[in-house]
């Protein structure tokens, strides 16, 4: 519904994921030894066909889950969330979920379309993830429409505001999130990268003025990831948008960051 572009994410984080060493000197962990990291390649897309596409992603994530591994999903945009979380809730029995953001993403539909980028997290609870044990983090109160609030509220969907985190800090933003969401059998986190000030993420189809810092940023993904995750996705960079390529460089790191910390690297 706002600018296009975000098809190249995938594409774009993969050119500059060169500049980024497996190894972190000043936590002494190596992530390829950690995790063994694969690139399985972009989803067979049935064009102009999203339920096709989306049938598709779904069993091919389904099958890294079935391997024990953890699925790491690039965005396209907000909606590649929705086959991501479908194929989680076939193997685990009751996960949690935390989404980073702008957006609350909790519109029923768009224009009739259910399967859009303003829908992910309704997916998610069509799907059978339990709205108690979800929790929206640095949500901005300009950015989203009185219904998708009222959906958060009903459903008891927790959020924790943008402004709250600049009260109380991330450190409590990742308590409380954990708290809510770590009280299943897993937690999967969803980052889109327009949940960060424009200044850093300007390629992206809506940037935010005022949202989180990047240092922010890499304390909650840190912080959520460390609890250990059952999946990931990081979505919403639009190179083609960018000019260098600033925000395919912040999904690449929140992405490294993400699996670090899952894989125990603050240990």
């Amino acid at each position: 519904i706002s600018r296009t572009g975000a098809n190249y994410g995938p594409r774009g984080i993969r050119e500059v994921s060169c500049q980024f060493l497996t190894y972190n000197a000043m936590l002494d962990f190596d992530l390829a030894e950690a995790l063994s990291p694969v690139d399985c390649g972009d989803c067979d897309i049935a064009l102009a066909n999203p339920e096709t596409t989306f049938a598709r992603a779904q069993h091919d994530l389904g099958e890294i889950l079935a391997a024990g591994a953890l699925p790491v999903t690039f965005g396209g945009d907000h909606s590649v969330t929705i086959p991501a979380v479908r194929a989680v809730r076939g193997h685990a029995a009751d996960p949690g979920l935390v989404l980073v953001d702008t957006h609350l993403d909790t519109a029923v539909d768009v224009g009739g379309e259910e399967l859009n980028h303003c829908c992910p997290i309704t997916r998610a609870v069509d799907a059978g993830f339990d709205p108690e044990k979800i929790v929206l983090v640095g949500i901005s109160g300009w950015m989203n429409p009185r219904s998708e609030i009222e959906y958060c509220r009903a459903h008891g969907i927790t959020v924790i505001w943008l402004e709250e985190i600049w009260e109380h800090g991330t450190a409590a933003a990742v308590q409380r999130a954990l708290a809510v969401a770590g009280r299943g059998s897993g937690v999967y986190l969803s980052f889109d990268v327009d949940s960060l000030d424009a200044a850093h993420a300007p390629g992206t189809c809506c940037p935010t003025p005022g949202g989180l810092t990047m240092r922010e940023a890499i304390e909650l993904v840190r912080g959520v990831s460390a609890a250990g995750l059952i999946g990931c996705d990081v979505v919403e960079a639009a190179p083609s948008l960018d000019g260098p390529p600033r925000t395919a460089l912040v999904a690449g790191r929140i992405a490294v960051e993400a699996m670090a910390y899952h894989a125990g690297a603050s240990r």
